[in-house]
């Protein structure tokens, strides 16, 4: 019977999936992390006990430890953005990390990242939240136009057409005839179009392809069924496309179906022993736009918070703060468990920054707003939690009686 921890964020993403998979993964020589959703847009942040800093993105949050990472088939590859992050990984630890990748993945065209950008910056006031790198948009045109998948881009640089013409015919139709049909070319800017035909974008796309391709190893899942499989969900619940606030939301799942998925159609035969852990941090957090109850702007200033990770941009604005929400976090986690989770499965919770909290506090508990010091809600957490962090390492991470 093999291990298997599913990680999940329970709310709009920033909980500390990344710590809890590293905490993980450094139990357990045979680990194997899978990446069950989301894209490049992910950021998780690892602090290892001696220092290293890293924010994941395509790497699994064990790889530091020197776990291996598998991208499932719900996961969408950004060649472009792989290459940024191979290269400064490698540069700041001297080491590659070993990646696995199933050929269903779908890919992300720098057009898809083009379109993306423009059409959050043309709802103006009404945009929808986005990390700008054509996440959502890379499912449209799988929808609307055409897939591209990483066994496509391995076929048509490696194993059929090694010249790349194929592919850039491909990228070619993608920019004149799909991009004119999701925007309006004659309302964009002249920068806007010196970028989206320049044939450099193109060449730097398949430079990309060809790197990504040196670095990743194609793989199934069912290869590793003997190995501690530790699934790395991105995002949170409440970003979810069937649980959260459409528009607001991000075209995954975040929880525990893909997970069951895969388990299901690639390891129907094994027995697992399965934990999933639901993960928020002392306080819910919001990257972006969309509804955030109980929303306090002076959360940080009020308990001297510095996210170091979650820093104001183009796409997503300022990270925006409120009191955490028990009864919201029970329902939504409790939800996704007894939809999802097979019956044999152990349900866990994670509460983290609990080092973050001075002064008075403010949780929400079976409809009402309790005011507690933050000695009190540190105490009391274990009533409520798992497991509580009190710091940005695997090393501050306490099991509660």
């Amino acid at each position: 019977m093999s291990k298997v921890f599913a990680v999940i964020g329970s709310g709009y993403g920033d909980e500390g999936k990344g710590l809890m998979t590293d905490y993980y993964s450094a139990l357990y020589d045979d680990a194997i992390g899978i990446r069950s959703n989301g894209g490049e847009q992910d950021g998780h942040t690892v602090t290892t006990p001696d220092g290293n800093r890293h924010v994941f993105s395509h790497f699994g949050s064990g790889s530091l430890n020197g776990t291996p990472t598998f991208l499932s088939e719900h996961f969408v590859c950004n060649p472009m953005l792989f290459f940024k992050e191979h290269k400064l990984f490698s540069l700041k630890y001297g080491t590659k990390p070993k990646i696995y990748v199933d050929g269903e993945c779908l890919v992300t065209t720098p057009f898809d990242m083009l379109l993306n950008q423009k059409h959050e910056t043309m709802r103006g006031k009404d945009v929808h939240g986005s990390c700008g790198v054509g996440f959502g948009e890379t499912f449209e045109r799988a929808l609307l136009h055409d897939s591209l998948f990483m066994v496509d881009i391995d076929y048509y640089l490696n194993e059929g057409y090694s010249d790349g013409n194929i592919l850039r015919d491909i990228l070619r139709k993608i920019r004149d005839e799909y991009v004119p049909k999701r925007v309006d070319l004659s309302k964009v800017s002249k920068e806007f179009l010196e970028v989206l035909n320049s044939d450099k974008l193109i060449e730097d796309f398949i430079f990309a392809c060809e790197f990504m391709l040196k670095h990743v190893e194609f793989k199934r899942l069912d290869t590793f069924e003997d190995n501690t499989l530790i699934f790395e969900g991105a995002q949170g619940l409440l970003l979810d496309m069937d649980y959260g606030y459409f528009p607001h939301v991000t075209r995954s799942n975040c929880g525990m179906r893909n997970i069951r998925n895969l388990l299901d159609t690639m390891l129907p035969t094994h027995e697992h022993d399965i934990t999933v852990n639901y993960v928020t941090r002392a306080y819910t957090t919001r990257h972006g736009a969309g509804p955030l109850d109980n929303e306090d702007p002076l959360i940080f200033e009020r308990h001297n918070i510095v996210d170091n990770t979650n820093i104001t941009n183009d796409w997503q604005g300022s990270l925006r703060a409120a009191p955490l929400n028990l009864d919201l976090f029970n329902s939504v986690t409790d939800k996704d468990f007894l939809n999802h989770a097979p019956r044999s499965a152990k349900k866990v919770t994670t509460v983290t920054c609990l080092d973050q909290l001075e002064g008075e506090s403010t949780w929400y508990a079976k409809g009402v707003k309790r005011h507690m010091s933050a000695d009190t809600v540190r105490s009391r957490a274990g009533e409520i939690f798992t497991y509580g962090s009190y710091g940005p390492t695997r090393q501050t991470i306490e099991k509660f009686d």
